[in-house]
């Protein structure tokens, strides 16, 4: 359901100059009752002028009146084509100014922690452009020795659900190439649950891959030697003959 232009203003009018529910001026505008509740207690959109909704032909009177009536009714918005669309955002992620600084530290987290992501992705995620993302990966920013690594969403850029669903779509995209993944990068392109989810498995180091079933401990069922061999045997000559002695006289 598309809402009315300036919906908060909307709000505002309905909650001073009608006795609808806070239900059904949540519905109707598209927000939250506790906010709407917020707007008649004076702590939301204080200063916030009302719009009045039926004189921008965005609402009949009688819609009013019904609901008025029966606080179970749903206001219809009148078909409005400036409205449609309203709620889809064009262009780049909008990024407060308070804000702004923070993005350089956000970019050079994806990049370092999931690089599968494209320019594109990284740039709908913390409303940035592609030659500052280009400039952290080649490491050729101005402040780039200065740029600590932050998870976006700590940092409040983009939501977990918005990370986790770039991240999917990378995985797909990579899985379509064909790209061979290792372990890290497998584990990578997982959503954040997903991977928390998955149990830690021991792995081996490269250099001594395949000594898996190598054992120094001593195995009980194999049979000892019946003769021990000590030093001594080595190095002990058996006695000469006699004979010999007096045959090398």
């Amino acid at each position: 359901m598309n809402k009315p232009l300036m919906a908060k203003a909307t709000a505002v009018w309905l909650v001073d100059n009608t006795t609808l529910s806070f239900k059904q001026i949540a519905d109707f505008c598209g927000m939250h009752e506790l906010e709407v509740q917020g707007i008649a207690d004076g702590d939301v959109a204080v200063g916030v002028k009302g719009f009045d909704p039926v004189a921008s032909n965005q609402l009949d009177a009688s819609e009013i009146e019904k609901g008025q009536k029966d606080p179970r009714y749903k206001l219809r918005l009148k078909h409005n084509p400036a409205a449609e669309g309203e709620e889809k955002r064009r262009g780049p992620r909008y990024t407060p100014l308070s804000k702004r600084q923070d993005r350089p530290a956000a970019i050079l987290w994806l990049v370092k922690f999931h690089p599968e992501l494209a320019d594109s992705q990284i740039s709908k995620l913390v409303g940035t452009t592609k030659p500052t993302i280009a400039s952290i990966r080649d490491r050729t920013h101005w402040n780039i020795q200065n740029i600590q690594p932050i998870d976006p969403v700590a940092l409040g850029l983009c939501r977990q659900s918005e990370l986790d669903t770039a991240v999917q779509k990378a995985a797909k995209r990579k899985a379509a190439e064909g790209g061979a993944m290792t372990d890290d990068e497998r584990r990578k392109l997982l959503s954040t649950e997903t991977s928390l989810a998955m149990s830690d498995e021991p792995r081996l180091p490269s250099s001594i891959a395949g000594l898996e079933n190598f054992s120094l401990s001593r195995d009980e069922d194999k049979p000892e030697p019946e003769e021990k061999l000590d030093a001594d045997s080595f190095f002990n000559l058996p006695d000469a003959d006699d004979d010999d002695d007096e045959e090398g006289r």
